[in-house]
């Protein structure tokens, strides 16, 4: 039992030492050639978002609306990646465990 607890114990360790990571690290994900630039936390929090002149179209605000969105859908979906990498099988085990 006592053996079981430790391996529990270290494993709440792993976990928190890579989610400490994850907020350390940061990704960016991109649209329009890199018009539009949005960065994340590997926790998936914004840190900056980056918008080229001529990304700006006042006559067409949905076009830089949806670069925006595609920009940060990229980042978050390197985020996820990042995520999956760092936190590997405890992600699925104990994600909510710890």
């Amino acid at each position: 039992m006592q053996q079981l607890m430790r391996q529990a114990q270290q494993m709440q360790q792993q976990m928190q030492k890579a989610q400490k990571e994850l907020e350390e690290l940061e990704v960016t994900g991109t649209s329009g050639g890199g018009l539009v630039s949005v960065t994340v936390t590997g926790q998936k929090k914004p840190v900056s978002i980056s918008i080229k002149p001529e990304a700006v179209d006042v006559d067409d605000l949905e076009m830089l609306e949806d670069l925006i969105i595609a920009a940060l859908g990229d980042a978050l979906e390197k985020a996820e990646e990042l995520s999956a990498e760092k936190l590997g099988p405890m992600a699925k085990m104990g994600g909510g465990l710890f």
